[in-house]
């Protein structure tokens, strides 16, 4: 009986020992050296890939956001527009409607929004790309198509004074290739080019 007590202890001391030898390997040293290379070597994502303008952060280039005129939900002409949300761009209430491609309310949502999207551009519904008028899975994405963003270079340019070649060199200037060449598709990051179009028009 003695014997067995004593390898019963024996055993929860070992287990005991165990678990603060993994807690403080999991649970600080683990952490701690993954933190110092990614502040190290990522510094920029480790943050959260912010991006700055006037000397301040204004966004993350990881998470869309509305281009609304001030206090109104409606686009302002004077900026380059995201893809729709239905969370509207909170990224505490991230996800997409859930809605088949034949659901009778999508397809309703996205007729009314080719319609407006046609009219805020001056340009026929049939111009108008699929990303315009569809929200991605997170409701937060940060990019656009090319397509997308060269359908509102006129309107841009037009509220800003600039002339259309002028913008459409921008866009083409953050129009990223597909990564490694053959993954995911030809994008521009909506932030990333306003930040470069408020710097035109400012100068």
């Amino acid at each position: 009986m003695k014997t067995s007590v004593v390898n019963t202890a024996r055993m929860l001391w070992a287990a005991l020992r165990m678990l603060l030898v993994l807690t403080v390997v999991t649970g600080v040293v683990y952490p701690l050296v993954v933190t110092g290379i990614g502040q190290a070597a990522f510094h920029d994502k480790a943050n959260g890939s912010m991006a700055e303008a006037d000397g301040r952060n204004v966004g993350s280039k990881l998470i869309g956001q509305s281009w609304n005129i001030k206090g109104t939900d409606k686009p302002d002409p004077k900026w380059f527009q995201g893809r729709p949300s239905n969370s509207g761009y909170d990224p505490l209430a991230t996800g997409s409607s859930q809605l088949g491609a034949s659901d009778p309310t999508l397809v309703k949502d996205v007729k009314a929004a080719k319609k407006q999207v046609a009219e805020f551009n001056g340009l026929p519904e049939s111009e108008v790309p699929a990303d315009a008028v569809t929200g991605s899975a997170s409701a937060i994405d940060p990019d656009i198509s090319p397509e997308y963003a060269g359908i509102q270079v006129k309107r841009v340019a037009e509220a800003n004074g600039l002339t259309a070649t002028q913008v459409r060199k921008l866009v083409d200037e953050h129009t990223r290739g597909r990564t490694l060449g053959f993954l995911d598709q030809p994008r521009v990051n909506v932030l990333e080019l306003n930040i470069a179009l408020k710097d035109l028009a400012d100068n």
